[in-house]
């Protein structure tokens, strides 16, 4: 969307909906699955959204997570358990009944209607008058920044410019419930990312829930209140982004949701506040400050995101928690680095540092022996 729109800022909400006691989900998912035949596309999934949300499946291809979507919004039956939202049962509610609007990822947009016409239509359809059509859709497309193009028709709007009609024509119908699969795929990365904060602002402004299906781990970081990682036909991981990025609960969320450095090795010692692992690829003791639930000598997963490891010519006092090798790769990326470290062991180790210096000065750079280290509290322990 426009490049001088103002950047949303955190919503002002003391307590969560989904953390407030008593609170009550405005869709219910209880048990549902979808079978193709033999295949599996939706898996016993249980999921609770509440009201207001912007609640993004993040998925890869075959996830389920847009499946999940077309039983919400009604184009496919369940092959077992329920939806509710507001507290009715789908099950016998027709698509065009439910309180539900869907964007799809192609726009769908008519091409033989001006930007005006296309968002009047589902209005039309139900009968509202005309003076009330205009209205409602002139305050859309205003809302949307569309309004001084509402004479055109689609082939003369760009991408970015199509992708807000379709927003507006899911939203004049005042659903309770407006659900969007990949609703930025088409748009290049700039305006995506100038877009998410658009919609984030749209929704704040709405109140209207909105649940996400993307398979981009930074779109779902920006937009979402909350995240299920989806895999295989089930949802893996619920929480908020920062949980889901800094507490994953798996190698799978680990390694989807942005880089990880996976160290394999054996509990040592597992205490109340610690846990002490064995690597030999670092041939050195990992050291994380929570316990786990584990059996002795058990095989685990020690995950460390690639900017919570710093790098140096200088051998680091602690021997826990650290490692050396030789820079086999370094990529600037403007406001960042990217280095590659291969260990004696032959393991890579992902690196990422910020470039705070306009000069590069006596940077590090290919086949110099570099130390590496963490903290106790940058290593997550996982068990699967």
């Amino acid at each position: 969307m426009s490049t001088t729109s103002t950047l949303a800022q955190p919503k002002s909400i003391a307590v969560p909906s989904w953390r407030e006691e008593g609170a009550q989900p405005f869709v219910q998912i209880d048990q549902l699955t979808k079978q193709f035949g033999d295949f599996t596309a939706v898996n016993s999934v249980s999921l609770d959204i509440y009201k207001n949300e912007l609640f993004c499946l993040l998925g890869g291809s075959g996830s389920g997570k847009s499946t999940l979507l077309r039983m919400l919004a009604g184009f496919e039956q369940p092959t077992s358990g329920r939806i509710l939202i507001d507290g009715v049962d789908m099950a016998n509610i027709q698509p065009w009944e439910r309180p539900v609007n869907m964007m799809f990822q192609s726009y769908a947009l008519f091409p033989h209607l001006s930007v005006e016409a296309n968002v009047a239509f589902g209005l039309r359809r139900e009968g509202i008058k005309s003076s009330e059509v205009k209205k409602r859709v002139a305050d859309m497309l205003d809302m949307v920044q569309m309004g001084h193009l509402a004479k055109r028709k689609p082939h003369m709007l760009s991408g970015g410019q199509r992708q807000r009609v379709a927003l507006a024509r899911s939203l004049v119908k005042r659903p309770k419930l407006l659900l969007l699969d990949e609703p930025l795929g088409a748009l290049d990365k700039k305006l995506r990312e100038e877009t998410q904060f658009e919609l984030i602002n749209i929704q704040d402004e709405l109140g209207v829930t909105f649940v996400v299906v993307t398979h981009d781990q930074e779109e779902a970081m920006t937009l979402a209140t909350r995240i299920g990682v989806m895999d295989q036909g089930i949802i893996t991981q619920i929480d908020e982004p920062h949980q889901v990025y800094e507490y994953p609960n798996s190698r799978f969320v680990a390694e989807f949701i942005g880089n990880v450095n996976l160290f394999e090795g054996t509990v040592m010692g597992d205490e109340r506040d610690s846990v002490t692992i064995h690597c030999p690829d670092t041939n050195s003791m990992i050291r994380a400050d929570h316990g786990i639930s584990c059996a002795p000598n058990q095989t685990v997963y020690a995950a460390i995101r690639p900017e919570k490891i710093r790098i140096s010519r200088e051998k680091p006092v602690e021997e826990t928690n650290s490692t050396c090798g030789v820079i086999a790769e370094i990529a600037y990326m403007g406001s960042q680095s990217i280095f590659k470290v291969r260990l004696a062991s032959g393991k890579e180790v992902r690196i990422t540092q910020p470039n705070f210096a306009r000069d590069m000065g006596d940077r590090l750079t290919w086949d110099e022996t570099v130390y590496l280290s963490w903290d106790a509290d940058s290593s997550v322990v996982l068990i699967s």
